[in-house]
């Protein structure tokens, strides 16, 4: 399972992931925008808030169900198709890197329709790309309801770029994620 946000993502977050219980049978990858001059306090952050082991993502670690792994600040992250993570410094993408679409992509190439991914509240069209390849793919693919996001540009170009995706509240993704995916 892939996700990404920017603007507002820890607020968001702290709805849908501390729902989730310690055996989760996937792993999750996030990417967050978080600025490459500021410390990711995102890991510590969501271990103290969540069941699931939460973690900052290493290159070529193993990505393992029951985990949360956060991109570091300034490294793109990659999922290839045997669960092994690879951090990238190549050139940002919309200005980011982490890029949300740079993960969705390797995890649309690597999983097919075997991933799920999540596009939250962000100020960017970052991510909107990415979900349009999963998609294409046959993944599952939800957007928060825009309405309700505390930024809406994320949510709308990801949206736009994919039509099929579902439109949920963060309540309803939490327990679409308890209900037909830790289920």
């Amino acid at each position: 399972m892939v996700i990404g946000a920017s603007a507002g993502a820890i607020q968001a977050l702290s709805v849908i992931l501390p729902e989730l219980p310690a055996d989760f049978p996937v792993p999750i990858l996030i990417v967050v925008h978080v600025p490459t001059d500021r410390s990711n306090i995102l890991a510590p952050l969501f271990e103290t808030r969540c069941r699931m082991i939460v973690r900052e993502a290493e290159d070529k670690e193993q990505a393992l169900p029951g985990v949360i792994y956060f991109a570091p600040p300034d490294y793109h992250l990659l999922v290839e198709s045997d669960a092994t993570l690879s951090l990238s410094t190549d050139e940002p993408v919309l200005y980011s890197r982490p890029s949300i679409d740079v993960l969705f992509e390797s995890a649309a190439d690597s999983f097919g329709d075997a991933v799920s991914a999540i596009i939250l509240t962000g100020a960017s069209a970052d991510g909107a790309r990415g979900l349009k390849a999963i998609c294409d793919a046959g993944g599952v693919a939800m957007v928060e309801e825009p309405e309700t996001a505390q930024a809406d540009t994320m949510p709308l170009a990801a949206a736009a770029a994919c039509p099929e995706a579902r439109i949920l509240t963060l309540e309803a993704i939490a327990d679409y994620l308890m209900k037909d995916i830790a289920a």
